[in-house]
């Protein structure tokens, strides 16, 4: 027979991550410029991203495998929205992250937020996810911005369901929306 190691896989665990502590009221702007705050995503789930179009390599790596997940998702069942927050807000404008998030293998219902500097700041203390701006880095954009990589998934009342980490397969986040329902 199969021996369980007793270690639940990530599938399992996936709705074991909820937390009212994260989260909370924001007032950004989408990408077609228009006022966004949280009840915008009321009424269904969302994925929230944390990122930035100049960034090299985690941000178009997860949005691509997000863009996959949902591309797994069984039929009939609904892909959750995905905001991706910049947290570049000297570069990021709503025209910016509007060309950013069209990249081919991002989610089809995707929303890009930015906002002032101050209003990125309140959100991402809301989510736990600080970032900040790198000026040592070594990169032909000048600068990079370090952030959390975690993406969180957002319940129709806004509340945290579950989070997933960067090194998430597309098939084990997949397998986690379609679970929790």
């Amino acid at each position: 027979g199969v021996v369980s190691s007793g270690v639940p896989t990530e599938a399992e665990n996936c709705g074991n991550r909820a937390s009212d502590a994260i989260g909370g009221r924001f007032h950004l702007t989408a990408h077609t410029g228009s006022p966004t705050t949280e009840d915008s995503f009321k009424g269904e789930k969302s994925l929230v991203f944390f990122g930035f179009t100049h960034c090299p390599d985690v941000c178009p790596t997860t949005m691509f495998t997000l863009g996959k997940a949902m591309s797994l998702l069984p039929p009939g069942k609904k892909a959750p929205r995905t905001a991706l927050i910049s947290v570049d807000p000297a570069r990021d404008t709503p025209e910016e992250i509007g060309r950013y998030i069209q990249s081919n293998g991002f989610p089809a219902d995707i929303v890009g937020l930015t906002g002032t500097l101050e209003e990125l700041e309140q959100v991402a203390t809301a989510f736990a996810a600080p970032f900040s701006r790198d000026e040592t880095a070594d990169t032909a954009s000048g600068y990079i911005v370090n952030h959390s990589a975690i993406l969180y998934l957002m319940d129709e009342n806004w509340k945290l369901q579950t989070y997933f980490t960067p090194n998430e397969s597309a098939e084990s986040i997949a397998s986690c929306l379609a679970k929790l329902g």
